[in-house]
Parts: structure tokens; sequence; C-alpha cells
């Protein structure tokens, strides 16, 4: 829930409070579909963690350099890095985490900020 404090109020800052509720709702709801497509007999699924990587994956398109501390590494490293070892991780204790619910969550993520950095800038790339 750290992670969701500080990258949320950090995307809220980028996109606005609607902006934020899209992505944080409709990733978690990505997340859970996508889980619930893997798992098709048995597809029970709770949680945010959808959700929290769909607000790290649009903030990876916003501002993919923005330094972060990931504790206990004493070294500041680009969101990207650690976005990236956190789904990474995901597979490492795979037993009874649903990598697939953060798999959806971060995909949707990243779509809604490429739509979001559109129309920042006027372009995608």
């Amino acid at each position: 829930m750290l992670v969701l404090f500080f990258f949320g109020n950090f995307l809220i800052g980028l996109v606005g409070n609607t902006g934020f509720l899209i992505v944080y709702f409709l990733g978690g709801v990505a997340g859970n579909l996508l889980f619930m497509l893997f798992n098709v007999p048995y597809s029970l699924v709770i949680g945010a963690s959808g959700a929290i990587f769909a607000v790290e994956g649009a903030l990876v398109i916003l501002r993919p350099r923005l330094p972060v501390i990931i504790f206990p590494i004493p070294v500041t490293i680009p969101l990207w890095v650690s976005v990236i070892g956190a789904f990474l991780l995901t597979f490492i204790a795979s037993g009874r985490i649903a990598w697939e619910a953060h798999l959806g969550g971060l995909v949707f993520g990243l779509l809604a900020g490429l739509f979001f950095r559109y129309r920042e800038t006027g372009r995608i790339f």
C-alpha cells in the first residue's frame, strides 16, 4: 500500500483524480479478467495488486526515468527498472501470487499511459 500511496499521489498530480480512478479501477478489472481467463474452472480472485501495477504501468510511460528508492537499496534507480523488478519477483514467488492479475493490470496501465502521454504531448512515442 505504500507503493499505491506514493505512486498514486504522483499519478494524480499528472492526470488528475478522474484519470487516476480510471487507471486504478479499470486496471484492477483488467487484471482480474486476465486471471479468470487463465484459470477458467477455478477463478476466484481478490486483491488490488493488478490495480497497483496499472498505476505503475501508467507512470512508466509518463515518467520512465523517475528516480525511486527501493528499501534497502541505498541508491536511486529509474522507475521502469523497479517496476520490471517487481513484476519479475512475482514469477520467482509465483506459488500463491496471481501473476496473471499483475500482468493484466500492468498492460492496461501501459496502454493508459500511452493515452495520457498522447493527451499531454500530442504524440505516442
